[in-house]
């Protein structure tokens, strides 16, 4: 039996005509205070460059945009990212964070809300992190020469040995720890 990868109650899911609950705008502050705290979670995941770290913020958010929708799912992300960069100043980071983590959420969740069950999922998901990888690679040639000493052509050198590798690395992660709680979420939310 295929499982369901959204909330099954259609007076909080993102489909025409429905409204914003009050249940519904509480879990998704909740989704937005989670996914704030786990973005301070910084941790190095790749040796070769230890000062690129993952943090599992999108984790959350895209545990949103599966129960609810792309909608709110970019929502997750983009207000616990504003209200990040009032404790840690840095727009190009946080900009180059939206970017990345809205370019995963919106296509993994529109098409697991398309095609049901655990294939749309895989689906989404390999669609997700295939937008949000070129996106991480075009923000990173043209954002981080912006604020930092490095040129296009020092950055255009780190694609394949360092950028590419670590963004694979974060999306895999992404998915992964996305896949072993959505379900749970999910059961907990259609209660």
């Amino acid at each position: 039996m295929a499982t369901s990868t959204h909330a099954t109650h259609d007076t909080h899911s993102t489909t025409a005509g429905s409204g914003w609950s009050t249940r519904r705008i509480a879990v998704t502050a909740l989704f937005c205070a989670l996914s704030l705290i786990t973005s301070f979670i910084e941790i190095p995941i790749f040796p070769p460059a230890p000062w690129l770290e993952y943090d599992p913020s999108c984790v959350v958010a895209l545990v949103a945009g599966l129960a609810f929708g792309p909608a709110t799912g970019t929502i997750v992300v983009v207000l616990s990212w504003l209200v990040h960069l009032v404790f840690q100043f840095s727009p190009w980071g946080v900009l180059m964070a939206i970017a990345a983590n809205v370019s995963l959420v919106v296509p993994c969740s529109l098409i697991a809300r398309k095609v049901s069950g655990r294939r749309g999922l895989a689906c989404g998901m390999g669609v997700g992190a295939a937008v949000s990888l070129v996106v991480c690679i075009v923000m990173n040639l043209f954002v981080t020469p912006l604020y930092t000493a490095v040129t296009m052509e020092a950055v255009v050198a780190m694609i394949l040995p360092i950028l590419l590798p670590f963004n694979l690395l974060k999306l895999v992660l992404n998915c992964a720890l996305t896949a072993l709680v959505q379900g749970p979420v999910s059961k907990a939310l259609a209660e």
